[in-house]
């Protein structure tokens, strides 16, 4: 049996306070590598927090386009790495339906996704173009004064950043602002693929009446993990990069940065918040 998973470390430091210091327990957010399998096959590392690790690895399969629903994916499993103690537990395995599109040579240029950020660049947004999906829900509407009180219950529901200061938080919300999953990691990638993975594991995908809160900035792999998810709406705290913004405007997704206190920004899709 794999063990159980720990997202929080304490540890001893000595913390320095206007000229006086003392030593005391902290808590750190923990982070350890994960890997993914289908089959025998390696398929991606990712430094994450543990935790939810069968919905991070569901995730990572759906938003990375190996598999396009729930049934294609019919055994998810952690196993015991045969590596030293400390890796136990941190390799999950998936065994796919054969109509689902995964090449094992294809795929041996392999992902190494860093906890910071994942692939990214033109092969990304070419891929995603060469995938032929949809733009997210074209009726789906959304009231700015619910938009504006999402940040609050995030960080309300940060059990783990309470204690660490370290870590990102995805949320799912419905049209009237009800939470529906939230997840921590040390990546806000992760973090993302950790939600997605919850709602096609409960067979809720696509998500095409959500609203996507990210606590960080709003990237480019935030962005294309939602549209292969597809969410109408995605939201951060902090600004979108570039890339983020051209996918999101080419894919017709509503995009908002700087969502804090009464104030956001628009820099796609306008049209779903209601006037």
């Amino acid at each position: 049996m794999a063990r159980k998973a720990r997202s929080v470390d304490l540890t001893q430091v000595t913390e320095w306070d206007d000229g006086k210091s003392h030593r005391k327990e902290d808590y750190l957010a923990a982070e350890e590598p994960l890997e993914i399998r289908v089959g025998d096959n390696p398929l991606s590392v990712t430094m994450r927090t543990p935790g939810h690790d069968i919905e991070l690895a569901a995730g990572f399969l759906f938003t990375e386009g190996l598999v396009e629903r729930r049934a294609q994916i019919l055994v998810l499993e952690e196993l015991e790495s045969a590596d030293a103690d400390a890796n136990r537990g941190n390799v999950v395995s998936a065994r796919l339906d054969a109509d689902a599109d995964y090449d094992s040579e294809k795929m041996r240029r392999n992902f190494f996704a860093a906890s910071s950020c994942g692939i990214c660049g033109k092969a990304s947004i070419d891929a995603i173009r060469a995938r032929t999906l949809s733009a997210p829900n074209p009726d789906f509407r959304l009231d700015p004064e619910i938009l504006v009180r999402l940040p609050e219950t995030l960080r309300e529901s940060q059990a783990v950043f309470g204690r660490t200061g370290g870590l990102h938080a995805a949320a799912l919300f419905d049209a009237a602002g009800g939470l529906l999953v939230l997840r921590e990691d040390i990546g806000r990638h992760n973090a993302v693929d950790k939600v997605i993975g919850w709602a096609l594991l409960d067979n809720r995908a696509p998500l095409g009446d959500t609203i996507l809160l990210v606590s960080g900035r709003g990237g480019f792999e935030i962005v294309q993990k939602a549209i292969v998810a597809g969410v109408p709406v995605v939201a951060s705290v902090s600004a979108p990069s570039s890339l983020a913004v051209r996918l999101a405007r080419e894919m017709g997704q509503t995009l908002i940065g700087f969502l804090r206190g009464r104030r956001f920004v628009v820099y796609s899709g306008d049209s779903r918040l209601k006037k």
